[in-house]
């Protein structure tokens, strides 16, 4: 296979994240392959320049499309040339052999995209309330995902690749979805992606290596009650949105198991850690259930803001022009 293989889009907005994007870049240097590093600017020219002089031998280039995350990874898309399109995160680093492991599963000539293994690097320590469960809030894999290997719904975005016929079959991702560099957190544009892919291409396969192992950083500012909250009503708002656009089937499939099997396990867990003197387990136990009731408001104000826009839409009169004499 030639070395030529992978084209890696890392995605930057802001300079106060220079150091991790340094860091993102030069993880994928050391990450096993020779391969094409795209860097793409979110909208940010004196970032850009700053990073074209930092990052010699990296395409670093400015974000052709609408601002946002999905806008910047489709620019990065539409330059890469390798036969594989991986994305990592600008503040994750991948561990080495990260690119070998993910091109182990595309060995298989029915796989479509591979997700890799993404673990937190707190800043300062785990919260002990934090439950494994809801480590989807900080863009890392949680307790309950599909064992390796697996064939899975969706990737996390933080560290997936797609082979570059998933682009020309789904199209890109939707730039009215994903974060921006201002506004409430919402995400799920990789979601809706995977899903439409497999729509449109029902043979496609999604599936997992744990081997590839990347690393996400988790500052002090995600580890507080608050972001947690805000980030899973965030999660219900674009789940609204996903299952809108895909269907309520597709859009909420692996849902459905995660909150009647995974998250009541992870409470009775919680709380039979508190009985064992782990003083923590209660706060684990209650942060779920706060959780899932963030993000079951989340997806009933998305729903209810959906319903209102068709009202509005079916109320607006109609304006007729009349042409005076």
């Amino acid at each position: 296979m030639p070395a030529s293989r992978f084209s890696v889009v890392i995605c930057a907005y802001t300079a106060d994240r220079l150091e991790q994007i340094k860091e993102a870049a030069g993880s994928v240097r050391a990450a096993g392959r020779d391969a094409e590093i795209i860097l793409v600017v979110d909208h940010n020219p004196a970032l850009y320049k700053l990073l074209v002089a930092e990052l010699p031998g990296v395409t670093v280039t400015e974000n052709a499309e609408a601002p946002g995350l999905s806008g910047a990874r489709n620019t990065g898309v539409a330059l890469a040339q390798g036969e594989i399109v991986a994305f990592l995160d600008d503040d994750a680093a991948a561990e080495p052999g990260w690119l070998e492991h993910l091109e182990t599963a595309y060995a298989d000539p029915d796989v479509t995209g591979v997700g890799g293994l993404t673990v937190p690097r707190w800043e300062t320590s785990k919260p002990g309330w934090f439950p494994e469960e809801f480590y989807w809030v900080i863009g890392c894999n949680y307790l309950g995902m599909p064992a390796s290997g697996q064939r899975v719904r969706n990737l996390i975005g933080a560290n997936m690749s797609f082979r570059r016929e998933a682009f020309q079959i789904a199209g890109g991702f939707r730039s009215d979805m994903g974060r921006t560099a201002s506004g409430r957190p919402l995400g799920c544009e990789e979601t809706e992606f995977c899903i439409r892919l497999g729509q449109r291409s029902p043979g496609a396969v999604l599936t997992t290596e744990y081997r590839a192992v990347a690393r996400h950083l988790v500052p002090a500012s995600r580890c507080r009650p608050g972001y947690f909250l805000s980030r899973c009503f965030a999660e219900g708002v674009s789940k609204a949105r996903v299952s809108t656009m895909v269907g309520s089937d597709d859009g909420l499939s692996a849902e459905r198991s995660y909150t009647t099997r995974t998250l009541p396990l992870g409470v009775l867990r919680g709380l039979g850690g508190a009985l064992r003197g782990d003083a923590a387990g209660l706060g684990r136990a209650g942060a779920i259930v706060a959780g899932l009731a963030a993000t079951v408001a989340g997806y009933a104000a998305g729903q209810l803001a959906r319903v209102r826009s068709l009202r509005d839409k079916t109320d607006k009169p109609d304006i007729i022009m009349v042409k005076s004499s």
